[in-house]
């Protein structure tokens, strides 16, 4: 069995954004003690190894109906479009432009989920014979979201109806300004609504809206389009059951809400798990140009696909166009007619993340040295930082950088002159757009998501802003504290029972994401086979070969190139990592990814809750 989660073993080049390591401020280790009856009870009824049983109960599983769903995915779960805001509607008008040869102005964002659902309905316009045009924001000349530019593009093409795809739920005034325009507006998105009033659209498809009564309120803006699709195939085929060609398009269609499902880092339960499970099946057999153009740069062509592969590998490329660019570049790859027009665009696209790599390094660097006071100072819970020039297509990748670092939600601005730009990270469980609210009279537009957001700022407001949200945050903290950091580790694990019997049990448990977080393991009681190296152009990483008894397996340590002083041959190792396989040079073995490594007599462990 062949995954595309391949780590090289001479050149770390799995990763474009290597996973957060631990190697400063290591925490302590906590294993989970699940129920074991709950643990026996989904061995016997599912039959699943005992690992991973005591996966699924720790991730709140339990012996059952859902959790067979869960682990045998199954397009039948998926809900019904019309159940969502505001559907009938939509797909109503849509079928009506698309009879009577209307303008339809497919209106995206900037971001991996933006560029796929808009690439999603073009595509199916496209099919349909419809005229349609599309158009992406510029993250420096336009911003988030509806804007003027909005409606510069509805005029240039004569648009009758704007389209959103993964925004336009606060964008009250450029949708009343486009109704003055006599257009009309349909908005499809998965944003929190605002506070305030509704946009006057035609229609909000939107699960997240107060009025919804729809099953699953935790879709991507993609998924948000690819119901749309769905229900306008049923309009357009006259019944639920749509006709065979549009059938097929929804199936291929999976493929980009996969890419949107992982990359938004929604989570990867309910509708999410269906549509990423298939989706990622249906990247991979995907004859598209653009499609198979992608996955030949990525070099991830003709293997079985898993969440990470996005994430790591196509995400990153397409994310890269709207951060050095404009994104449009990403949806010229999926809407490649031809294989040259799709190599050439994916080329380019590769290029651009080559450049947000070298950007990111240099701007991190500078980052983490302003962040270290705040990182450090338990009266700052939010660390927010800024400087002229810093590029703001790379900022939110910072940002998270800083979370990694300091485990405290970050804010990294970029100026250029007295204004700027904010991207925001959270860490799990704390909301960052709350904690922003409370800064709003010193920010132009703003808006996000629990765990990412963003904002207008000028530079003079840093201050005031950074005092607001520190207070909120303080008061947020009180009523809900933090715990000390702790590396939550699934289960202990004997080093001879990690073999690839095992890991294929693993796999049932893919796609992994959000939600369903990949396993943390612990093995005791290790040694090094060999003298550890230090790997990567500047030494960063650690390769191990670690083994115990019979069973040796390589593991790689991102990040922690400057803790091989702790190794020695001979002295007992424990670690903390997750499993997977590494495909290099035509062949495949199970590695371990690192998570933490401690040498000496007994691991430190904590006690459970």
């Amino acid at each position: 069995m062949e995954h595309a989660c391949t780590i090289g073993t001479g050149s770390c080049k799995r990763y474009d954004d290597p996973m957060p390591t631990l190697q400063s401020d290591q925490p302590q280790w906590r294993l989970q003690t699940p129920n074991p009856d709950q643990v026996e009870e989904l061995v016997r009824k599912h039959g699943v190894s005992q690992l991973v049983a005591i996966l699924l109960a720790n991730r709140g599983h339990e012996a059952g109906e859902p959790t067979s769903a869960h682990l045998a995915p199954n397009l039948q779960d998926l809900h019904d479009p019309m159940e969502l805001p505001d559907m009938e509607i939509a797909c109503e008008r849509l079928a009506r432009a698309i009879e009577n040869q209307e303008m339809i102005l497919v209106h995206g964002d900037y971001d991996v989920d933006g560029v796929t659902g808009t690439t999603l309905l073009v595509r199916l316009f496209q099919h349909l014979g419809a005229r349609v045009s599309w158009h992406i924001p510029s993250r420096f000349d336009d911003g988030y979201s509806f804007g003027e530019h909005s409606l510069r593009k509805a005029e240039e093409v004569g648009a009758a109806i704007v389209l959103s795809v993964d925004n336009g739920t606060s964008s009250v005034e450029t949708i009343a300004s486009l109704k003055a325009m006599g257009i009309d507006t349909i908005v499809t998105d998965h944003h929190e609504p605002p506070q305030g009033d509704l946009p006057v659209a035609l229609a909000i498809v939107n699960p997240k809206l107060p009025t919804s009564r729809y099953p699953f309120r935790e879709l991507c803006g993609a998924a948000v389009a690819f119901k749309l699709a769905w229900g306008l195939c049923q309009r357009i085929s006259g019944a639920t059951r749509v006709r065979d060609d549009l059938r097929q398009f929804l199936v291929d269609s999976m493929g980009l809400v996969a890419i949107a499902t992982v990359c938004d880092v929604v989570p990867l339960e309910n509708e999410n798990r269906i549509l990423c499970h298939f989706g990622l099946k249906a990247l991979g057999a995907s004859r598209a140009p653009g499609f198979q153009a992608l996955l030949e740069v990525t070099q991830l062509k003709g293997r079985s696909l898993c969440a990470e592969d996005v994430a790591f590998q196509i995400g990153p490329r397409i994310n890269a166009a709207g951060r050095l660019e404009t994104a449009g570049r990403a949806v010229e790859v999926f809407l490649a007619a031809d294989a040259l027009q799709g190599r050439n665009a994916a080329r380019r696209l590769d290029d651009l993340n080559i450049k947000r790599r070298e950007l990111e390094r240099g701007l991190t660097e500078q980052a983490m040295q302003m962040a270290q006071p705040y990182g450090e100072d338990p009266d700052s819970p939010v660390i927010l930082v800024g400087g002229q020039g810093w590029h703001q297509g790379v900022i939110g990748i910072v940002a998270s950088r800083l979370v990694d670092r300091f485990d405290k939600p970050a804010l990294v601005f970029g100026f250029d002159g007295e204004e700027g730009r904010g991207s925001a990270r959270s860490v799990p469980g704390f909301s960052i757009l709350d904690a922003m609210h409370a800064g709003a009279e010193f920010m132009g537009r703003y808006g996000g998501h629990e765990q990412a957001a963003g904002c207008d700022l000028s530079e003079a407001n840093l201050e005031g802003l950074r005092e607001a949200v520190n207070g909120e945050a303080r008061r947020m903290l009180e009523s809900n504290p933090r715990g000390a950091t702790c590396l939550e580790i699934d289960a202990d694990v004997p080093f001879q029972n990690m073999v690839d019997s095992q890991m294929r049990q693993i796999d049932r448990m893919e796609p992994f994401g959000q939600g369903n977080g990949q396993p943390i393991l612990l093995s005791k009681d290790l040694r090094l086979a060999e003298e550890p190296r230090r790997i990567g152009a500047d030494g960063s990483h650690l390769l191990l070969k670690v083994r115990q008894g019979s069973v040796v397996h390589k593991a790689l340590f991102f990040g922690a190139g400057t803790r091989v002083k702790e190794l020695a041959m001979g002295r007992p190792l424990h670690l903390v990592y997750t499993p997977r396989w590494n495909t290099f040079r035509g062949e495949t073995h199970l590695q371990l990814l690192v998570k933490d490594m401690h040498c000496g007599d007994s691991p430190p462990l904590v006690p459970s809750r």
